[in-house]
């Protein structure tokens, strides 16, 4: 079988991605697997926890332009690079989040199906987690409606707000 890129060496890497229930085989060789950003795991190096974290960073969904945004992305906390995150898979701090949230986003929301943590609500007091829930949710568009100065829907979510309260107690 011959690359499905160029046509002329022997494809050596070969990806079955499944998204959204459609199946996509894709069979390259190793330098246009290269070219299109991949990682190529060596024999001498082996599979490794790192380079395979890394590789969800390097995809063709994610980062288009990896080497522009790898030398002037920095933490401004611990002072890694985009780069490197890309590298290891691993953030350097928890303030990553906040300085490469951009570039980090599509990749949460395709390996995890979202960006932000859920969790599970527990069986017994999941209820009071639920009206807790509610009421963050409430709070913020309450700060919403206020940046747009529509007091009206504010003083109404002001007033949904006690009312769930209410019940919490």
């Amino acid at each position: 079988m011959y690359c499905e890129e160029c046509k002329q060496r022997p494809a050596t890497v070969h990806f079955t991605q499944v998204y959204n229930g459609k199946t996509v085989e894709t069979h390259l060789c190793q330098q246009c697997y290269a070219q299109k950003g991949g990682i190529i795991f060596d024999v001498a190096k082996q599979l490794s926890l790192p380079n395979l974290l890394g590789s969800f960073f390097v995809s063709n969904y994610n980062l288009p332009d990896m080497k522009s945004l790898s030398q002037t992305a920095n933490c401004p906390n611990c002072g890694i690079k985009l780069s490197d995150i890309s590298t290891t898979g691993r953030l350097g701090c928890s303030e990553c989040y906040t300085a490469f949230e951009s570039e980090l986003e599509p990749t949460l929301r395709r390996v995890h199906g979202d960006s932000r943590h859920v969790g599970k609500v527990p069986v017994r007091g999941g209820e009071k987690v639920m009206v807790k829930k509610k009421i963050e949710g409430l709070k913020y568009l309450l700060q919403k409606a206020i940046a747009a100065e529509d007091y009206e829907k504010a003083a109404e979510i002001r007033d949904e707000i006690k009312d769930v309260e209410k019940k919490l107690d």
